[in-house]
């Protein structure tokens, strides 16, 4: 299991503060508006659908939901956000590769390599880090929720997934795009809780880190995650998940 997995899955149990709570509305409406650019309705809009699911998964009221689609749709005045990707590397060379949504691209690229630098690294050119990482569902399960083995793997494989590792103490499921909301659909009919599903980006190789530089990376990825326009982050560090966990504590 990647660095980033563990940090991923030691980040969703650890309990949500309000101001972290808000900073999940805001990233989640954000993404419901650019989504609804596509149709107001989530029967036929795929990335809208996600975005409600991560509304509703933070218990976002159902009347932010529809103003952030009527937004969207142009039926109610709003920002209009531009998608924009940033990559760049973080310490020992780490590549991170962040998907923003911002109405004000030159303060968000401002503050995003102030973070960078201040953390140890620095934002490179467009498409020095993309090769790295491949596009693909991504789908965790607490083996608390979920411990048959073989018929979790009878449903994921059923449903067109590409691969299901043992992780310890979760399973990680891998799809294509295309399969990944299959996949979740076959799991929830099966009444199968998942921990955390997107569709992101996946790195192909990973950069193992200790000491001073895992620290010091994992305070980047905080920041980064924390800001408000950068809607998702993924890196190809490993660190240990003892390291992980401490600097959590």
């Amino acid at each position: 299991m990647s660095g980033h997995s563990k940090w991923a899955s030691i980040k969703h149990k650890k309990a949500a503060t309000d101001s972290k709570r808000g900073k999940a509305f805001t990233k989640i409406i954000k993404e419901i508006s650019v989504a609804a650019r596509n149709g107001g309705d989530p029967e036929i809009n795929p990335r809208l659908r996600k975005a409600i699911q991560d509304a509703k998964a933070v218990n976002m009221p159902a009347d932010n939901v529809k103003r952030a689609i009527m937004k969207g749709t142009g039926q109610l005045e709003g920002s209009s956000y531009e998608e924009i990707i940033y990559e760049g590397y973080g310490p020992g060379g780490v590549a991170i590769y962040v998907e923003a949504l911002t109405d004000n691209k030159n303060r968000t690229v401002s503050e995003l390599r102030h973070i960078f630098s201040k953390n140890g690294g620095n934002i490179g050119e467009s498409g020095c880090v993309a090769w790295m990482f491949k596009r693909k569902g991504y789908i965790v399960i607490d083996k608390e929720k979920f411990q048959d083995e073989d018929k979790l793997m009878e449903i994921v494989m059923n449903a067109s997934a590409e691969d299901m590792t043992d992780e310890g103490d979760t399973w990680e499921i891998y799809t294509t795009p295309e399969k990944f909301e299959a996949v979740v659909e076959a799991l929830k009919q099966d009444k199968v809780e998942t921990s955390e599903s997107s569709v992101g980006y996946i790195p192909q190789t990973y950069v193992k880190l200790e000491g001073k530089p895992a620290q010091q990376m994992l305070r980047l990825m905080e920041e980064l995650e924390d800001h408000d326009d950068a809607q998702h982050v993924w890196a190809n560090f490993d660190i240990d998940e003892a390291e992980i966990s401490s600097f959590e504590a």
